[in-house]
């Protein structure tokens, strides 16, 4: 059980993206189905983990810590695992492992997930709570049609009581008002609005003097409200990507803001209508357990036969629907028309892209992401370089992201595979993006890159390329790459070919192909890794050879 010290609603935040969970959960049922979870086992799932290709160097120096973390947090709050006498996954864990349709059943999740409960018990100092938190975000989204983040932070956290839901109302309708009769600079009217809502909500504590946090003896106010509100923006973020995993919401990574997807919006409201909004099972671990776990619980549009028929007709005209079919079935044929819709939408994106009638947006994306002024810029860089490497040249160019059933990007990709893989026909590339900088860059990113690449070469057996992007490039990147061009290890497939750039290069790379007289082909590709191998040979140092591939970069379609 946790205790929650908090005045604000609380949310899992652990993993940062949801899907991240379903094969860390599948690997734990394997192979600790019935054991207890006790420091062994933790250790021993760590290094079950890293073998997986899921282990990005996180928790090294603690991996029991490390495994809490991963499993302790979401996978047990929202009800896919059980930890205690032993390990076990829930009706619900079996389903997110084995469904289809993974959304429906983190929707299911969300919607139970409830404080206080036998599993989050406030404290003296927390906030009364009653309520479900993603119940009632869905609720305070389809009322307003759209929530811009920092309306979902600053007010929508507050939230702690379903009761309260009008007064957060009035709360978001009265700074509406407020930002459009302001008329100077939106940051600092949003600070000064949110340094007032963060004086109220912790008035108690300031007055106390309960100001110190565990991060530092510094105890003034100031640093106070400063690490408050960076809690508040990570529960912000948490809520729109776990909402999100639902396939329920749009986002706008320009505006900042989430929405119903229009045509979700019966389903929501279905939801809305029918499932209860009063925590339960408070002081009843085993009922809540059974609550939580339950599969099939709470009844969702899908579930009702008629209503069910009636979207099928109105999505997919075209479908005759069986009246033999078992609701299990009508679910199956819709699930699987979403995905045959899904397919196309990409295709016909793929289409565009490779004609280069979305050159100008492409490009416009990537200057946003230098800026760092989209919403989730990781997701938005990875997705914007595999559509700028299917326009770049031939071959076929997939995505490792998840899409949403539009062909949105919706969460990146898992950590046992490249970002991107393409296939070449006599050769393979695989494409690496990332934000981090700094040591960060090399800690999660060094080691994972290498081994996505020799997994390609292994699958495809053939010889196989990495391009590796980051808007800064860091030092112990540019070493490590450059000696494992030179290093023949076995586990790797044999030496590794992999070219760090800088964003800003790749762009001009992008530039290049789109003013090229002639269209690039694959041969172009692996001529500029050659160029990197024959550059580490001739070259005695990192800082040599990354200058001098990074040359060969601003001009790699000259003949």
């Amino acid at each position: 059980m946790a205790r929650i010290d908090s005045k604000v609603i609380f949310v899992t935040t652990s993993p940062r993206t949801p899907s991240k969970m379903i094969p860390e959960i599948e690997l734990l049922n394997a192979h600790f189905s019935g054991q207890k979870w006790d420091n062994d086992t933790q250790r021993a799932f760590m290094e079950l983990l890293k073998e997986e290709n899921f282990f990005n160097g996180e928790g090294a120096n603690d991996p029991a810590f490390s495994a809490r973390d991963r499993i302790n947090r979401a996978p047990k709050a929202l009800g896919f695992v059980i930890l205690s006498p032993t390990i076990s996954l829930t009706p619900a864990g079996f389903e997110l492992v084995n469904s289809k349709r993974k959304e429906e059943i983190f929707l299911r999740q969300l919607l139970k997930f409830q404080v206080p409960s036998p599993y989050h018990r406030p404290s003296a100092n927390s906030a009364e709570f009653w309520v479900k938190p993603y119940l009632e975000l869905f609720r305070l989204i389809r009322h307003f049609g759209s929530l811009k983040f920092d309306e979902l932070m600053i007010f929508g956290l507050q939230l702690v009581d379903y009761r309260e839901f009008d007064e957060i109302v009035k709360k978001i309708d009265d700074f509406r008002v407020s930002k459009a009769q302001h008329e100077g600079n939106y940051k600092k009217f949003r600070a000064e609005y949110l340094d007032k809502e963060l004086r109220d909500i912790y008035a108690e504590d300031i007055i106390a003097g309960n100001t110190k946090t565990r991060e530092t003896n510094d105890a003034s106010v100031t640093k106070f409200l400063k690490t408050k509100a960076s809690n508040m923006r990570d529960y912000a973020d948490a809520c729109f990507r776990y909402l999100r995993a639902t396939g329920l919401v749009n986002i706008s990574h320009i505006g900042k803001s989430i929405s119903i997807v229009p045509e979700k919006i019966q389903e929501v409201d279905y939801f809305l209508q029918n499932t209860d909004r009063e925590p339960c099972f408070i002081d009843n671990e085993k009922r809540y357990v059974d609550y939580l776990g339950n599969a099939e619980t709470p009844t969702l549009l899908s579930d009702n036969r008629e209503l069910l028929e009636q979207k099928i007709s109105s999505e997919f005209p075209h479908i005759t629907i069986p009246k033999t079919a078992t609701l299990q079935e009508l679910k199956d044929i819709f699930a699987d028309e979403i995905e045959r819709r899904k397919e196309q939408i990409l295709t016909d994106q793929v289409t565009a892209i490779k004609d280069y009638h979305l050159f100008d947006e492409i490009n416009s994306t990537f200057e946003q992401i230098l800026d760092n002024s989209l919403y989730d810029t990781p997701l938005m860089l990875e997705w914007n370089t595999w559509r700028a490497m299917t326009m770049l040249d031939g071959g076929s160019i997939k995505a490792n992201l998840k899409f949403d059933d539009f062909g949105n990007p919706m969460s990146t990709a898992q950590g046992n595979m490249a970002d991107i893989v393409c296939d070449y026909d006599d050769f393979g590339l695989t494409v690496e993006v990332t934000m981090q900088s700094g040591q960060r860059q090399y800690e999660t990113e060094g080691e994972p890159v290498t081994r996505h690449l020799a997994k390609v070469k292994k699958e495809t057996n053939k010889p196989a390329y990495c391009l590796f992007i980051a808007p800064n490039i860091n030092e112990a990147c540019v070493a490590h790459f450059y000696a494992l061009h030179k290093m023949n290890i076995s586990y790797y497939g044999g030496k590794s070919t992999i070219v760090p750039l800088p964003l800003n290069i790749f762009i001009k790379m992008l530039e290049d192909s789109h003013k090229a007289s002639y269209v690039p082909e694959p041969k172009h590709v692996q001529q500029f890794f050659e160029r990197s191998n024959e550059l580490a040979n001739s070259t005695d140092n990192e800082q040599d050879w990354y200058n001098g591939i990074t040359k060969e970069a601003l001009n790699w379609l000259n003949e």
